[in-house]
């Protein structure tokens, strides 16, 4: 299985990883100006849409399809046992509408999310924004691209130096960004903020929702990212591999990496950022 991988490993199977994204993203706007979403909420109070099954089925099939025994894990899917999953060193994880509160809210920002896991690790991610018309991919070894209609083109995290609490009023560099969900901006990210405040003068704050957060620092656009709170393993896998190809991290608040296909599917809290940007003194991982 782990060589049949390689063979994934290039611009021609992420670019088909992508299409089947897209499909599932036509999928999710017909229904998006409908009234009738079928909206219901599941039993960790999470709302979920017909929009969700039907991206679901076109990711699956296409996944299936495209690359045949290579196990599929959706958000969406009937839950699939530890005991078998644990056997699985490559897997297809899949949320195929990140953001469904964003969708419900009709404020556009939510996501098609792929991504090829192996031993643990997300060594390909591809995202599809169906509003914008947005894609974005990486693929280990290859870097991180952002394809339009225009074509597509290599992205790259901000390698500027931002300016601290200290610098001149003289230095006009862009202050440091900082992405937040439209709906967690309390508690522990909240106290992130202004911990920051002290490190960087006059940072900035954007509201993004789904996980274009990741995308907007692979591609420089903001630079730090806290997630101090609850975000499933399908949530960050395909834009950890986006941001971390741009040149990015992704890590838990002790310094080490995100891991895969756990017991448990919920993600630790978690930074991700450019590298250049420090951390306050409580999560000082280098």
């Amino acid at each position: 299985m782990k060589r049949h991988t390689q063979s994934l490993l290039n611009a021609r199977a992420a670019r088909e990883v992508a299409k089947i994204c897209e499909r599932a993203g036509d999928a999710i706007m017909e229904l998006y100006q409908k009234r009738n979403i079928g909206l219901r909420f599941k039993a960790d109070d999470t709302p979920v849409t017909k929009a969700d099954f039907a991206a679901h089925r076109v990711v699956v099939d296409g996944l299936r399809a495209f690359a045949p025994g290579i196990p599929v894990l959706s958000e969406e899917s009937v839950r699939i046992p530890w005991r078998t999953r644990q056997a699985w060193d490559v897997y297809w994880l899949v949320d195929p509408l990140d953001g469904t509160k964003e969708f419900v809210k009709k404020n556009d920002d939510f996501t098609v999310n792929v991504a090829l896991i192996r031993d643990g690790k997300p060594i390909m991610g591809v995202i599809y924004a169906p509003v914008y018309g947005l894609t974005y991919w990486g693929v280990q070894g290859m870097g991180a691209f952002k394809e339009t209609a225009q074509g597509f083109a290599p992205i790259g995290v901000s390698r500027r130096a931002i300016p601290r609490i200290d610098a001149p009023a003289s230095d006009k560099t862009s202050p440091l960004s900082i992405i937040v969900s439209r709906s967690h901006i309390r508690g522990a990210n909240a106290q992130f903020m202004t911990d920051m405040e002290q490190i960087y003068r006059a940072p900035r704050l954007l509201r993004v929702g789904s996980s274009l957060k990741l995308c907007m620092i692979a591609e420089g656009k903001a630079d730090v990212y806290p997630r101090m709170g609850p975000t499933s393993e399908w949530d960050i896998a395909a834009g950890q591999c986006i941001l971390e190809q741009a040149g990015g991290v992704v890590h838990r608040l002790d310094g080490e990496p995100l891991s895969y296909n756990k017991a448990n599917l919920l993600n630790p809290h978690f930074i991700a950022r450019a590298p250049q940007v420090a951390l306050p003194a409580a999560l000082q991982m280098g």
